[in-house]
């Protein structure tokens, strides 16, 4: 494991999922957290007593919209005195063809998936230290597209390529990283393994399989710690070869 002891991390979207899973990884790794959700308190609350149960500290923060973001970081820093990892996680999804996409559609997801993000990483800028970390979660989808209906959806996750690379030339004179994980078909109840389009996205992989949460959550620990300390700016696939 990753030692970041005493280190303050929060997750965005970090009640089930990916985001849980990171959690998690990182209060094992020795990190408190700070977790958020929209709506999912009880899924929430299992994540805080695992994190507990490896000996950290947790906080829940409720968050509605891109700008409450900026309240989870500033909740961070009042329970915990400091921040120093911050991971991008929560997303939202709209598919479908172009001509049927609505505007409340797009402004939705970029709202969540890109402004969000934004709002946060600035947030954070401002208490990071010397060795604070973001890692921005995207999609396999950002770099390849192998299917209709992924519009709105790609181009959000896209646009966190621009974000992660700008924010690692910004931040990068404080010693602060930046960097993206586009995770492939994972396991979760969004994505589920054995959903009806499973077959079709396992065959795009190369290693024929799905992912599970726990792979994800071992490259966010791998960015966050010291081992990534020379890494920045950086698209890291964790997708079975799905974009090879």
């Amino acid at each position: 494991m990753n030692n970041i002891e005493g280190r303050v991390a929060l997750v965005t979207g970090g009640s089930r999922g990916i985001g849980a899973a990171v959690a998690v990884r990182l209060a094992q790794d020795g990190a408190d957290i700070v977790l958020t959700h929209s709506n999912s308190a009880a899924q929430a609350a299992e994540v805080v007593e695992s994190v507990k149960a490896v000996g950290r500290r947790a906080l829940v923060v409720q968050t509605s919209d891109s700008a409450s973001v900026v309240g989870a970081v500033e909740a961070a820093v009042a329970e915990f005195g400091r921040l120093d990892i911050l991971v991008n996680n929560a997303g939202v999804a709209a598919f479908g063809a172009i001509g049927e996409l609505t505007g409340s559609d797009f402004d939705e997801v970029v709202d969540i998936n890109v402004k969000a993000p934004f709002l946060a990483a600035r947030a954070a800028a401002n208490v990071l230290g010397e060795g604070g970390r973001i890692v921005n979660i995207g999609s396999c989808a950002a770099t390849r597209v192998t299917g209709p209906g992924y519009a709105v959806y790609s181009l959000s996750k896209s646009a966190l390529v621009g974000l992660t690379k700008a924010l690692a030339r910004d931040l990068g004179p404080r010693g602060i990283t930046a960097n993206l994980i586009h995770p492939g078909p994972i396991d979760t109840a969004m994505n589920p393994a054995d959903s009806p389009v499973a077959d079709e996205n396992r065959s795009h992989t190369a290693l024929g399989h799905y992912g599970e949460s726990a792979d994800i959550a071992a490259a966010v620990s791998y960015l966050a710690g010291d081992s990534g300390r020379y890494v920045t700016g950086a698209e890291i696939a964790v997708d079975g070869g799905y974009t090879a």
